[in-house]
């Protein structure tokens, strides 16, 4: 792994010439994306993300935790939060901004430890990779759960991105499930190996939940087919 997301991330921090990161999935086009948005302040935060920082208690694990934006606000705010990624990168630039509990770290990885509030947002399930991998991530972030704990989680229904049949079905792929994406992302005139990432639909999600033993509650819907759901036990 070339590790670009977080390169970009560590060049933001370091003023080191960052550029824009380019994102491409296999039904989508080539998208530019500014790293200066995985610095956003609270304020500049989309509503489900603002909302998942309300809804924190106790001890919370920042998954996925990027450039550490929840988790530097939510420290400032008192909580005790450990943050992690597989990002090398984004670790390094997470220190560097101050965050006192940033790991590098596989959250299937993860042991021991148990929380209050688990946090997984700008679509969290994407690191899931696939539906048939998806019980195997919730049973461990049940695992990681104390009593009366919480997993915050947000995702978006991407069947929009489907041309419509004129019966008003939507045309998707005939095997497997149409939220399962191969992801490839450039910088710097390089790019990463593609990886597969997830996007649930709701009723998806809350099935695979109940299945796994967990409760499953539509929190709050965004402005374009996304979700922000709890889950707990």
């Amino acid at each position: 792994m070339k590790d670009l997301f977080g390169k970009a991330i560590l060049d933001f921090q370091t003023n080191n010439s960052p550029e824009d990161l380019v994102t491409e999935t296999n039904i989508s086009e080539a998208d530019e994306m500014s790293v200066d948005y995985l610095f956003r302040s609270y304020n500049e935060m989309p509503k489900l993300e603002k909302k998942a920082l309300q809804l924190c208690k106790g001890k919370v694990l920042d998954v996925g935790c990027g450039a550490g934006i929840h988790s530097l606000y939510l420290q400032k705010k008192g909580f005790e939060v450990t943050a992690i990624d597989i990002s090398a990168n984004a670790i390094k630039a997470c220190k560097l901004r101050g965050l006192q509990n940033a790991q590098v770290h596989n959250l299937l990885a993860l042991e021991e430890e148990k929380f209050d509030t688990i946090l997984l947002l700008m679509n969290g399930t994407g690191i899931f990779g696939t539906l048939s991998e998806t019980s195997k991530y919730l049973q461990k972030l049940k695992s990681l759960l104390n009593p009366n704990g919480q997993i915050l989680i947000d995702s978006s229904d991407i069947i929009y991105m489907f041309d419509e049949d004129a019966d008003g079905s939507y045309l998707v792929p005939a095997d497997g499930y149409y939220g399962e994406l191969s992801f490839t992302i450039s910088y710097k005139n390089e790019t990463e190996e593609s990886f597969p990432w997830l996007y649930l639909d709701y009723n998806t999600f809350q099935n695979v939940a109940y299945a796994n033993g967990l409760q499953c509650e539509l929190v709050q819907e965004g402005k374009h087919f996304d979700y922000l759901a709890r889950l707990f036990y």
